[in-house]
C-alpha cells in the first residue's frame, strides 16, 4: 500500500470511482442446503415426479413415484487480503489512511472482482442457454437479440417473476433513449435492470494468487480466450450465491504484535452456482470480442 502523506488538511479525498456490488441481488437463501461430507460441500434437493397417466374407473389411479435426489456443490470462492496501514501514516493523514482503507477495499476490489466472478462463474456453467457469440453493433441489435432470449425463457418454461437482466451500460442506454413506448416496453418485463461496468462483465476471468510476483497487487484479470458479455439474464431462484463465512477486521497497532501499524484484514469465503436443472434460467449473450484490460 502506498500512502502519501497531507500537507494541508481537507475534508475531501481523491477516490477512485466505483459502484457497490451490482450481483448482490442474487445472494439467496441457503435454508434448502445442507451440509454435504466435508466442510467444502453443500447438498440440495433435486425433486421429480412422474407425469400424468389415464385414470381407470375400474383400478383407479395409475402408480407414481415421487424421486427424491441431493446434488453436490463445492464452495468455490475463497479470497483474502492483510495490510499493514503504518501508525504515523494514519497520524500524519489525519486519520484518514486507517479510517478509509477499508471502505476503499470493498468499493474499488471486493465488489468489482466478486461481481466478476459470478458472472464469469455463471457463464461457464454446463447447461445454461447461449446463443453464438455476436457483437451487438447498435440498439436495434440489442433489441432482437434481447427479445429472442425472452423468448427463448418462455418456451423453456422459465418463468417471468424473478428474472433479472445485466448488460452493459451502452446497450441499456440506448434503448432508453429511444423514442418508441413499444421498444422501451421490453424492459418492464425484469424484476430489475441493471447497468454493469465492462470490467466486470467477462465470460472468464483468473484470480490472481496475490503472492506470485507477477501477480502481487491480486484482483482478476481476463482469462485466456475470455470475450466480453453483452448481457446476461438470470432468474434469481436457478442460482445458488452466497457467503459462508466473511471476516473482516482492522486491528490497532497496539495489538499488532508485528509491526507499529493497522492491521486490515479481510476474508470471503462463498459459493457461486446453478440448480442443475434450472440452468436454463440463465441466458448468456457473449461478444466476439476478446476481453482485454487493455483494451476497455
Amino acid at each position: 500500500m502506498s500512502i502519501y502523506l497531507a500537507k494541508n488538511y481537507t475534508d475531501l479525498l481523491d477516490e477512485v470511482f466505483k459502484l457497490a456490488s451490482v450481483t448482490s441481488d442474487l445472494t439467496g437463501d441457503i435454508a434448502l442446503t445442507r451440509e454435504g461430507a466435508n466442510a467444502k460441500e453443500i447438498y440440495y434437493p433435486e425433486i421429480e415426479t412422474k407425469g400424468l397417466g389415464d385414470y381407470s374407473r375400474t383400478t383407479g389411479y395409475p402408480d407414481g413415484a415421487v424421486n427424491v435426489g441431493w446434488k453436490s456443490a463445492e464452495f468455490n470462492y475463497d479470497r483474502g487480503v492483510k495490510m499493514n496501514i503504518d501508525a504515523m501514516d494514519d497520524q500524519e493523514t489525519f486519520n484518514i489512511a486507517a479510517g478509509k482503507a477499508g471502505a476503499d477495499l470493498q468499493r474499488t476490489k471486493v465488489a468489482p472482482e466478486a461481481d466478476a466472478f459470478t458472472f464469469a462463474t455463471l457463464a461457464g456453467l454446463s447447461g445454461v442457454t447461449a446463443p453464438a457469440a455476436a457483437d451487438l453493433a447498435n440498439t436495434a441489435a440489442f433489441l432482437a437479440a434481447l427479445r429472442a432470449a425472452v423468448d427463448q425463457m418462455d418456451n423453456d418454461e422459465v418463468p417471468a417473476e424473478g428474472r433479472y437482466l445485466y448488460a452493459t451500460p451502452t446497450l441499456i442506454n440506448g434503448i432508453q433513449d429511444l423514442d418508441t413506448t413499444k421498444s422501451k416496453a421490453i424492459f418492464e418485463g425484469f424484476e430489475k435492470v441493471i447497468k454493469v461496468p465492462k470490467t466486470r462483465f467477462i465470460s472468464a476471468i483468473e484470480l490472481l494468487s496475490g503472492r506470485a510476483d507477477d501477480s502481487y497487487a491480486g484482483h482478476y484479470v481476463p482469462a485466456s480466450g475470455a470475450k466480453w458479455l453483452n448481457f446476461m439474464i438470470v432468474y434469481k431462484p436457478a442460482v445458488i450465491k452466497y457467503d459462508k463465512h466473511i471476516a473482516s477486521a482492522l486491528i490497532p497497532p497496539e495489538l499488532n504484535q508485528s509491526a507499529d501499524a493497522y492491521m486490515l484484514k479481510y476474508r470471503k469465503y462463498g459459493i457461486v452456482d446453478a440448480y442443475f436443472n434450472q440452468r436454463a434460467g440463465i441466458y448468456v449473450h457473449t461478444s466476439n470480442t476478446a476481453a482485454s484490460f487493455g483494451s476497455n
